[in-house]
């Protein structure tokens, strides 16, 4: 397995950043049967979020990188739910989405199509996955979206001043714009979702999950019935599991196979 760190300039952000990529490209001579025979389709790639205080990592398990024959790109994105804040240098959607996704292509020859390009996250990074495939569908192919952190409808009732146990009024409004008008906004994956529906564009397919004890199953519960009412075929999946790398790691093994197999 191949490793990279990566540093560059970022025009988005105004200043240099990092990501990181796995690669399984490599192999042993002198451990025959070590590597598993790799599918004889293209390499595809998985752009792969982190939550809200983390940064580029990877939570795949490598035999899966290997198995299914994908390469994994990691940016770090700091607590920026992955959408363009208002601060000059804060852009990360257009990072992510658009300035990320052309230098994998050029620097590496990947992603070069959405049914070779997928992308998945957890928490912060999983509302990142569906807000940035949306925003994006014809770049990514699949999204992946494990206790995605779908708050909007909760941080629209926030007044200047208040805070809750995550964050400060302050920085919701830095995320997501006005929030008295968030709900209505492009920082809403449902407003994304009735414009590309509105337009008849074909969206990325979703499969999403999240555990029943984790505080957020009822946000997820919300989007899933929305899609319902919207006539957006997806899969969604509950399973026994709080807000934790136990309950990612399970729905990885599933997820992984739905993607790449």
């Amino acid at each position: 397995m191949a490793y990279f760190r990566i540093e560059l300039y970022v025009n988005a952000l105004r200043r240099q950043a990092f990501f990181d990529v796995m690669i399984p490209n490599d192999y042993r001579v002198d451990f025959p049967g070590a590597e598993p025979k790799r599918p004889e389709q293209p390499m595809k790639t998985l752009f792969l979020l982190h939550g809200y205080t983390g940064a580029a990592g990877n939570w795949v398990p490598e035999e899966l990188s290997r198995k299914y024959n994908f390469a994994v790109v990691m940016p770090s994105a700091e607590n920026s739910f992955y959408l363009n804040g208002l601060s000059t240098g804060h852009a990360f959607q257009t990072f992510v989405g658009e300035e990320l996704v052309d230098y994998v292509r050029r620097t590496f020859g990947l992603a070069q199509r959405p049914e070779d390009t997928y992308i998945m996250g957890m928490s912060m990074g999983g509302f990142g996955a569906l807000h940035t495939a949306l925003a994006y569908p014809e770049t990514f192919g699949k999204i992946g979206a494990l206790s995605s952190a779908l708050i909007v409808h909760e941080i629209a009732a926030m007044q200047p001043g208040e805070s809750n146990p995550v964050a400060n009024y302050e920085y919701y409004r830095e995320c997501f714009g006005d929030l008295a008008h968030v709900e209505e906004s492009d920082s809403n994956p449902e407003t994304l979702v009735k414009k590309l529906l509105a337009a008849g564009k074909k969206l990325p397919e979703i499969y999403m999950c999240c555990g029943t004890e984790d505080f957020l199953i009822e946000n997820n519960r919300a989007f899933h019935n929305f899609l319902d009412a919207q006539g957006v075929e997806h899969i969604y999946e509950e399973g026994p599991g709080v807000h934790d790398m136990q309950f990612w790691s399970a729905y990885v093994q599933k997820i992984i196979p739905w993607m790449f197999g």
